[in-house]
């Protein structure tokens, strides 16, 4: 059975600009594919829930939900949603590094304590405010935490700010407040000052690093450990990324009304200040 990108590709010419539209959205979100209704696929997209049904029947469905409960299938039994089977056998280079990624991947969540996550999604969701400090490596992953973070809730702030120092910005952090660390190798030595120091003042702290950081581990309250491994040179933030992704969705879902409400009404605003491509 063709899975729904071939099927995409298969008809793409055929469809009319409006299923282009729903399509083009398709393949640059196909990992969120399976979060949106019918009805928030067609808004994302800038067309009507009527062409959305017509698409999905036009490649095989029989309704939008079939598509989606496909998706559902093929994740939970490890497959890839796309077709692209014959490009992870053997030795390539490809090949290693998708084993690598699936390795790293594997080693985070089963290391995860669920009682430790439990109390960080709650934590995340009860703090006055949360301040995610990331520096080196880390900077690129604290700047998508907050971004992610700031769909679900207010009050997600960045440390340290371009050209800033801390010490004007950690004299107002409270034990109301949370700081989450993202402290990778070849951290900066400042990162465990910074973390006794936030220890001293009885700030909770999160802290995303490697298993190997054994050095500042013990100075946050929730440690989560990503590797890094890779099969050449750079190191591989993919399962710090995921972790990311999973922090955001949990802190969702525990909120998901008002999580939701928040989300529908920044869509809003991106619509009146036309921010983003519709495509």
């Amino acid at each position: 059975m063709k899975q729904l990108d071939e099927r995409l590709r298969q008809h793409y010419v055929q469809l009319s600009p409006q299923e282009q539209r729903i399509a083009d959205f398709v393949f640059d979100h196909f990992d969120d594919l399976i979060s949106y209704n019918s009805a928030e696929l067609a808004r994302l997209s800038g067309v009507s829930k009527a062409t959305v049904s017509r698409l999905f029947r036009r490649l095989g469905y029989e309704k939008y939900k079939d598509m989606r409960d496909e998706l559902r299938t093929l994740r939970q039994s490890g497959m890839p949603l796309t077709d692209n089977r014959d490009a992870v056998q053997g030795n390539t280079l490809l090949s290693r590094h998708y084993k690598q990624e699936i390795a790293n991947l594997t080693q985070w969540v089963n290391s995860i304590d669920l009682q430790c996550f439990s109390e960080i999604i709650a934590a995340l969701g009860q703090a006055q405010r949360i301040f995610i400090i990331g520096m080196r490596n880390g900077w690129p992953v604290a700047l998508h935490l907050r971004q992610q973070l700031l769909q679900a809730r207010a009050q997600v702030h960045i440390l340290p700010q371009p050209g800033q120092t801390l010490g004007e910005e950690l004299v107002d952090i409270s034990a109301d407040d949370l700081v989450i660390g993202v402290a990778f190798r070849r951290r900066p030595r400042i990162m465990k000052s910074l973390l006794l120091q936030l220890q001293q003042q009885a700030v909770p702290v999160v802290l995303l690093c490697e298993p190997q950081a054994q050095s500042i581990i013990p100075l946050a309250r929730w440690p989560l450990c990503t590797p890094l491994d890779s099969v050449s040179a750079f190191d591989s933030y993919s399962a710090a990324m995921s972790l990311v992704n999973l922090l955001a969705n949990a802190l969702l879902h525990e909120g998901l009304a008002q999580g939701r409400q928040r989300i529908h009404a920044i869509a809003d605003l991106y619509q009146q200040l036309d921010e983003l491509e519709q495509r």
